[in-house]
C-alpha cells in the first residue's frame, strides 16, 4: 500500500509539474521546480530538465538526512568558496548522480508541506518587481502568506527564510502556504497537488481580473528593409559560432520601443531568469535613417558595447523593426524572446504598483558571476554541436516530399534549421510537423513558396531572414520531370519543364545571393586580422542537378537540356559570387529508384518511361527497372543518403566551387 502511495504521489508530482510548465505565464524557458517530501526522501526538478515535458526521471532524489547538515554546517565566509563548499555537501546527499539537483533544494526542504510548487509568473512578478510590492501583499495573497524583501538566492536565500519561517511558525503554528520573493517569484506548498492548484488558480483569478489590458500581443507584419538589416547583424553578433537570430514585434514590444524613454523603463534585469538567458544589459537604437545607416550604427554601437561589458548583446530593440534575440541556437533565441517580453509584460503590469523596481547593481553583479546560473543556461541552451550543418541556416525547396524531404530530415538530424519550402503546403506542413517532434535545439519551419515566382521567393527570403537571422546555404531542389520525345512534346510541357528546372534556379540564386553577399559584407568589415575569433565564413548554394545535367536522355531532352543548361548556370554564379565567399556547386545524382516517384504505379517514371518507349523491347515495369539498374556499375539506385553525403561535402570544404558533382554510383564517370 505505501508503494502505492508513492508512486502516486511521484505521478501527482509530474503532472502538476508539466502543467505549469507548460503555461507561458506560468513559467518561461524552463524556469522554476517543484518537489516531493516523505519522512526522508525529497524529489526535486533537477538542473537541465524542463517542468513541460519532464518525466520521473527528471527529479533528482535527495536523502533528508544527509541535506540537513546545510542547516548546521558553518561556511566560509567567501561567498564563492562557500557556494562551492555547498555544492560538495548538495552533491552528498543526492541519491541520482548525473542529475544536479536545483540550487533551492534546501529551501524546499525547509517548507513543511509534501508538495512545493516554485514559478514566476508573470502578473505574480508585476507585483513582486514593483516599488510598492510590500503594501499589496496581504490584501492580494491572503494572510497566509510570507513575503521576503529581495535575498541573493542560494545560501543566503535560504537562511533568510528559515529565519523568517522560525518566527513565522511561532505566531501562526503552521507553514505559510504562500511564499513570496521580491523581484524572484512564488513558491506554494501544501499536502496535495488539488490543493496547490485551488491555492494557484485562486491567485490568478484574483490578478486577471484586476489586471490593466496590455497592448496586443499579436505579431505584426515583417517589415521588408528586414532583409538588409538583419543578415548582417547576424555576422556583427557571430564570432566563433555562427549565432541564430529571431525578430518578433507586437504591440507590447512596440510600446516599450518608440523611444528612449520607453525603453528605459525595460533597461535593467528585475529577476535572475533574464539575467540568465539575456545578460543583464541591453542595445536600444532609435532607427531614424536608412538601412545602410541602421547598419552602420548597429555596428559601431556593438563593438562599443563589447568593448564596454565584454560580451556581445543578446537583446536589441529597433524602433520600427521590434525584437531580436541573438541566441546560440533557435531554442535558445526563442527563450530569449519569451524571457524579455515577459519582462515588458512585468514592467507594465507593475506600473499599478508604483512602477518597476529593477535589481540592484550588486544584485545583478551576484547571479552574473554565479556558478549555478552558468550552469543553469549551459544545460538550457545545449552543449555546443559540431559538423558542418550544425546551427546552419538552410533552404531547401521542393523539401515536402521525395530526395527534397530526405535531405532537409538529414541536414536537421546534423543541427541545421530547415526552411521547407515547397508549393505543396499539406505535404510541407506535414513535414514541418514530422522535424518538430524531433525536440532538438534547432528548428524548422514551412514557407509555401512558388519557385517560379520572384515575389513568392521574396517572401520565402524575408521569413527566414525574420526566424533565423540569415541565410548560410541555399539547396535549388525543387523541379519537375516530363519526358517525351519530339513527336510528343509540346510548347507548354517544354516551357513549364524550363520554367522550373531552370528559370527558378535563376530566380532563387538572384533572391539569396543578395542577403549572402550582405552577410559576407557585414563579416568582412567586423573582422579583425588580430582577432583570434575571427574567421572566414562561406556561403553555400547548392543546385541538386540530376544525371541528365551529365549526359543526354532519351526522350527527355526537356529536363537534360534545363540541367545542362543549370550547370552552365552554376559554372557562371560561382566565377562571380567567388569574391563574397559564396560556393555554388550542383549535385548530380543517379535515379532514385525506390522513391515513390519512380515507383508508383499508376504514374511513375518507370511506369511513364515505359509507356514513352525509352526502353526498346520492354514490355514491363519491372524490365525499365532492370534495364536502368544494369547501367550502374555498382549494381543499385542512388539514394538519399548518398546525396546527403555530398551536400554535407560541399558545406565543410572551403576550397570547391563551380562543380557539378556526380552521385551515380559510377554511371558517370568524369574525363
Amino acid at each position: 500500500m505505501k508503494f502505492n502511495t508513492m508512486q502516486k504521489d511521484i505521478k501527482d508530482l509530474v503532472e502538476i509539474s508539466r502543467h505549469y510548465g507548460k503555461n507561458k505565464r506560468a513559467v518561461i524557458a524552463g524556469g522554476g521546480n517543484t518537489s516531493l517530501k516523505t519522512a526522508d526522501r525529497m524529489w526535486i526538478k533537477a538542473s537541465g530538465f524542463p517542468l513541460a515535458t519532464i518525466e520521473e526521471g527528471g527529479f533528482a532524489i535527495i536523502d533528508r538526512e544527509k541535506l540537513h547538515v546545510i542547516s548546521t554546517a558553518v561556511y566560509s565566509e567567501d561567498p564563492f568558496e562557500r557556494e562551492r563548499e555547498i555544492k560538495y555537501d548538495l552533491t552528498a546527499a543526492n541519491l541520482t548522480p548525473g542529475r544536479r539537483p536545483s540550487v533551492e533544494t534546501s529551501l524546499h526542504d525547509l517548507i513543511n508541506y509534501k508538495f512545493v510548487v516554485h514559478l514566476h509568473p508573470t502578473l505574480v512578478n508585476g507585483i513582486l518587481c514593483s516599488v510598492e510590492a510590500d503594501k499589496h501583499v496581504d490584501a492580494i495573497f491572503g494572510s497566509e502568506t510570507l513575503y521576503l524583501p529581495y535575498t541573493d538566492p542560494g545560501y543566503n536565500l535560504y537562511k533568510e527564510i528559515e529565519r523568517q519561517l522560525a518566527t513565522y511558525r511561532k505566531s501562526s503554528k503552521t507553514d505559510p502556504s504562500v511564499i513570496l520573493i521580491q523581484n524572484h517569484g512564488i513558491f506554494v506548498g501544501a499536502d496535495t497537488t488539488d490543493e496547490i492548484r485551488e491555492i494557484y488558480d485562486r491567485i490568478f483569478e484574483l490578478l486577471e481580473k484586476n489586471a490593466v489590458e496590455s497592448p496586443s500581443e499579436e505579431l505584426s507584419e515583417i517589415p521588408g528593409d528586414l532583409l538588409d538589416v538583419l543578415p548582417a547583424l547576424r555576422m556583427m553578433v557571430s564570432k566563433r559560432r555562427l549565432k541564430t537570430l529571431r525578430l518578433r514585434n507586437n504591440g507590447l514590444i512596440e510600446h516599450f520601443t518608440t523611444s528612449e524613454e520607453s525603453f528605459n523603463l525595460i533597461s535593467k534585469p528585475y529577476t535572475p531568469d533574464i539575467i540568465t538567458y539575456c545578460k543583464s544589459n541591453y542595445l536600444y537604437f532609435e532607427n531614424k535613417g536608412s538601412a545602410g545607416d541602421l547598419r552602420k550604427d548597429l555596428g559601431i554601437e556593438i563593438g562599443a558595447f563589447k568593448k564596454r561589458f565584454g560580451y556581445l548583446p543578446k537583446v536589441l530593440l529597433i524602433r520600427g523593426i521590434g525584437m531580436i534575440a541573438v541566441g546560440d541556437n533557435a531554442a535558445d533565441a526563442d527563450n530569449i524572446l519569451d524571457i524579455y517580453e515577459d519582462k515588458m509584460l512585468i514592467a507594465w503590469h507593475s506600473s499599478s504598483f508604483g512602477g518597476p523596481r529593477p535589481m540592484t547593481y550588486e544584485q545583478i553583479r551576484f547571479i552574473d558571476t554565479w556558478e549555478v546560473e552558468h550552469y543553469r543556461r549551459k544545460t538550457a541552451t545545449g552543449a555546443a554541436g559540431s559538423g558542418p550543418a550544425d546551427q546552419r541556416i538552410v533552404i531547401v525547396t521542393g523539401a515536402a516530399i521525395g530526395l527534397g524531404a530526405g535531405i532537409a530530415r538529414g541536414l536537421f538530424n546534423k543541427g541545421a534549421n530547415v526552411v521547407i519550402a515547397d508549393v505543396n503546403e499539406e505535404a510541407g506542413k506535414g513535414m514541418l510537423e514530422e522535424l518538430d517532434n524531433m525536440e532538438l535545439k534547432n528548428q524548422a519551419m514551412f514557407v509555401k513558396t512558388d519557385i517560379s515566382d520572384p515575389e513568392s521567393l521574396e517572401k520565402l527570403m524575408l521569413e527566414t531572414v525574420a526566424s533565423f537571422g540569415g541565410i548560410d546555404c541555399f539547396i535549388s531542389n525543387a523541379g519537375i520531370l516530363r519526358p517525351g520525345g519530339l513527336d510528343e512534346m509540346d510548347d507548354e510541357t517544354f516551357d513549364l519543364v524550363t520554367r522550373i528546372n531552370y528559370n527558378a534556379y535563376f530566380y532563387g540564386v538572384k533572391a539569396v545571393s543578395r542577403i549572402m553577399k550582405i552577410q559576407q559584407d557585414a563579416h568582412a568589415a567586423n573582422s579583425d586580422d588580430n582577432d583570434q575569433e575571427s574567421e572566414k565564413r562561406f556561403f553555400d548554394i547548392i543546385q541538386v542537378n540530376s544525371i541528365s545535367g551529365l549526359t543526354g536522355s532519351k526522350k527527355n531532352f526537356a529536363c537534360a537540356g534545363a540541367q545542362f543548361g543549370s550547370i552552365g548556370l552554376t559554372q557562371s554564379f560561382a566565377l562571380e559570387l567567388a569574391p563574397y565567399n559564396i560556393k555554388v556547386n550542383s549535385i548530380c545524382p543517379g535515379n532514385f529508384f525506390e522513391d515513390p516517384l519512380w515507383m508508383d504505379p499508376e504514374n511513375g517514371f518507370f511506369l511513364q518511361y515505359l509507356n514513352a518507349g525509352k526502353v526498346p523491347g520492354a514490355k514491363t515495369i519491372e524490365d525499365v527497372r532492370k534495364h536502368y539498374e544494369s547501367q550502374v556499375p555498382l549494381g543499385r539506385g542512388c539514394r538519399v543518403e548518398d546525396v546527403l553525403k555530398a551536400v554535407l561535402y560541399i558545406l565543410e570544404q572551403a576550397y570547391e566551387t563551380g562543380q557539378a558533382i556526380p552521385v551515380t554510383g559510377g554511371q558517370i564517370m568524369l574525363k
